[in-house]
C-alpha cells in the first residue's frame, strides 16, 4: 500500500522496518523535530528518523499537524493509510480523515485498559499477568478508536519493560502487516467504556521505593522502570553515611513476612541477611533479595561483587 508512517521512539523502529522489507510503498516518515540532548544540548535526531534516514525515506517533521500547511503536504502525499506508532501528537480530523483507510495506530496494550503514554511500565507495575498491542482505528480521542484487530501477550514473572517491550514492538509489526494485508475486511469493534484504564506518563519520583509495600510491589515496581527511571532508594553502609541505590533487578523469595521457616522482627527495609553474594532486605510484606544495583556515581553490579566492596546497613 501507498502509506504515511508516523512515529518517534525506538519501540516505532521495528515497526517501520517491517513495513519497508513488507514492500509497501512509504511515502513519507512524520517524526517530532530533533531536540536538544546531553550536556552539550546538541541537536539529536530521534530513533526513527535515523532509520528512515538509513532506508532513504522522505522525512517530515513539523512542530504541528494542527497547522494548514502541514495538512496540505500530508494531503499532497496521496496516501492511501496512515500507520502511527509513538508519534507523540494528537492528530486533527484533517489529517485523520486524509488517507483513503484513514490512520491506524498501533497501542501496546488490549485497549481500553491502559490508554496514554506508559502502558508497559502500568501493566508491569499493576501486576497484569497479560497484555497485548492493538491496531486502532484512529479518531480524535486519545486511544479511543475502534479496533481492529488484537494480539495478547502474556507478562512474565521476570518480564521488564524493556523486555516487554521488544515483545509487543514484534507483535505490533506482525499486527500492523496483517491489518494491511486484510484492511478490507477487517470488522471494527467498539471500545467498551467500562474497562477504560489510563497509563499516565512516567514521574521520577514515582521511582523511590516504599519499603513498607510488598516485596512483590516492590518487584513490579523494579521491573517496571528498568530501563528508566530506576527503582531506587537511599542506603547507608560502613563506608558512607548516606548514597542512592539503584535497583535494577530483584527477586521475590518470601511472599510472606518469614524467612527460612521462622517469623521475622525485622522492619521494612532493614536486612535481614547480607553475605557474600546475598542481600536480603525486609519489606512491608515478605522478602527481596537484592541481584543487580547501582551505587550512585559507580557502575552497575551483581550483587556478589557488591557485597564484596560494600557492608550495607539499612535501605530507606
Amino acid at each position: 500500500m501507498r502509506l504515511i508512517f508516523a512515529g518517534t521512539p525506538d519501540f516505532s523502529v521495528g515497526i517501520l522496518e517491517a513495513l519497508y522489507q513488507a514492500g509497501h510503498d512509504i511515502v513519507g516518515v512524520y517524526t517530532q523535530p530533533d531536540r536538544p540532548k546531553g550536556r552539550g544540548r546538541v541537536l539529536t535526531a530521534c530513533p526513527v528518523k535515523e532509520k528512515a534516514l538509513a532506508l532513504n525515506l522522505p522525512i517530515f517533521q513539523p512542530n504541528s499537524l494542527k497547522d494548514s500547511e502541514a495538512q496540505t503536504q500530508l494531503k499532497s502525499l496521496q496516501a492511501e493509510v496512515m500507520v502511527v506508532v509513538a508519534y507523540g501528537q494528537l492528530l486533527p480530523l484533517e489529517v485523520l480523515e486524509a488517507p483513503k483507510y484513514g490512520c491506524l495506530n498501533i497501542h501496546a496494550s488490549l485497549l481500553p485498559r491502559w490508554r496514554g503514554a506508559a502502558p508497559i511500565q502500568r501493566a508491569i507495575i499493576s501486576g497484569d499477568k497479560q497484555t497485548g498491542i492493538g491496531i486502532m482505528q484512529m479518531n480524535e480521542g486519545l486511544d479511543t478508536g475502534d479496533i481492529l484487530l488484537e494480539k495478547i501477550c502474556d507478562i512474565s514473572d521476570t518480564d521488564t519493560a524493556q523486555s516487554l517491550h521488544d515483545k509487543l514492538a514484534d507483535l505490533g509489526a506482525q499486527g500492523i502487516i496483517e491489518a494491511l494485508d486484510n484492511i478490507d475486511s477487517l470488522s471494527p469493534t467498539v471500545q467498551n467504556e467500562s474497562g477504560v484504564t489510563y497509563a499516565k506518563k512516567l514521574s521520577k519520583n514515582e521511582a523511590w521505593i516504599d519499603w513498607t509495600q510488598s516485596a512483590v510491589a516492590i518487584n513490579q515496581q523494579i521491573r517496571a522502570f528498568n530501563p528508566y527511571p530506576i527503582a531506587q532508594t537511599n542506603t547507608t553502609s560502613d563506608k558512607f553515611e548516606s548514597k542512592i541505590l539503584r535497583i535494577l533487578s530483584a527477586d521475590v523469595i518470601h511472599p510472606v513476612n518469614e524467612y527460612k521457616g521462622k517469623t521475622y522482627n525485622k522492619k521494612p527495609g532493614e536486612i535481614i541477611e547480607y553475605s557474600k553474594g546475598v542481600c536480603h532486605v525486609a519489606t512491608g510484606d515478605g522478602v527481596l533479595s537484592l541481584e543487580k544495583v547501582q551505587l550512585a556515581g559507580k557502575k552497575a553490579a551483581n550483587i556478589k561483587d557488591f557485597t564484596n566492596a560494600y557492608r550495607l546497613t539499612k535501605l530507606e
